[in-house]
């Protein structure tokens, strides 16, 4: 698989436009779309119009973004956010299935469907972290992509919680897709200091700082992947241990070297 970051660059979706037509074979992912700007029929519709160029290989995945982005940057409203991403899966996900929604809520209402040549279902996965956050998503979506969240935190709350509450909701067990940054070096001290500065915002950030603190983790430095390539393949291999069932790998270092090792062990993972 492939994740497409889309932060305050290129557009995650229509890069991967571009990427599914060149591309064949592997799947391709959104790392995360914000749901505040973009209505879900909006987002539905890009997405479907990527799906079929890729020849349904799309995996969307969405995120509610943070309160600075959402009220700071764009001046809407970050009020009752689980509520907002109930809603927002109540009219994603029929339209993900290729099936008409139809809607009514305090925040978002939606009556209506689409169709489009070589649509057809795409799967949606949630930037979910917190219990609550976990819960809507094991009920309503297929999975969860966590960042800054170690293996403790991924066994004892993530793992257990989506999955919960797919099996109350008859669901399928939900795809628990796990990035965290990752680098093959002689030297960890340096990586990890490289990692402090890289990453320094994320333990800023209130979502990400609630998971490291459930982590004991003092910041990103303290959850990153680091060391030999044998060691480096062996933390990811037991993440399959804790119930994690994709490992996506975010990359860093400032030696190109390292980041070629990186590659080529995380291809032998393969």
């Amino acid at each position: 698989s492939y994740w497409a970051p889309n932060i305050f660059g290129h557009d995650a979706l229509t890069a991967l436009a571009i990427v599914g037509r060149e591309v064949p074979r592997i799947e391709i992912g959104t790392s995360v779309v914000p749901t505040y700007p973009r209505h879900p029929i909006a987002i539905a519709q890009q997405s479907h119009t990527v799906n079929a160029v890729s020849n349904g290989r799309l995996c969307l995945g969405i995120g509610l973004s943070h309160k600075v982005v959402v009220e700071g940057m764009l001046g809407l409203s970050y009020d009752k956010p689980v509520r907002h991403l109930r809603e927002y899966l109540s009219i994603l996900m029929p339209l993900a299935r290729c099936e008409a929604a139809k809607f009514a809520g305090e925040t978002l209402t939606t009556r209506g469907s689409l169709s489009g040549v070589g649509s057809s279902p795409f799967s949606v996965v949630v930037a979910a972290l917190g219990e609550q956050m976990l819960r809507v998503t094991g009920t309503l979506a297929d999975g969860t992509l966590t960042w800054c969240t170690g293996p403790k935190t991924l066994q004892a709350l993530t793992v257990p919680t989506i999955n919960e509450a797919a099996k109350i909701a008859g669901r399928p067990a939900p795809r628990v897709i796990a990035a965290l940054p990752v680098c093959v070096t002689k030297d960890v001290v340096k990586a990890q200091e490289f990692a402090a500065k890289a990453f320094v915002i994320y333990g800023q950030l209130p979502s990400y700082r609630a998971m490291l603190d459930h982590e004991g983790a003092a910041g990103p430095a303290d959850i990153v992947i680091a060391g030999t390539a044998e060691q480096v393949k062996q933390r990811v291999a037991d993440l399959a241990g804790v119930g994690v069932t994709d490992f996506a790998a975010v990359e860093f270092s400032s030696d190109p070297d390292e980041i070629a090792a990186t590659r080529d062990a995380m291809k032998s993972l393969i």
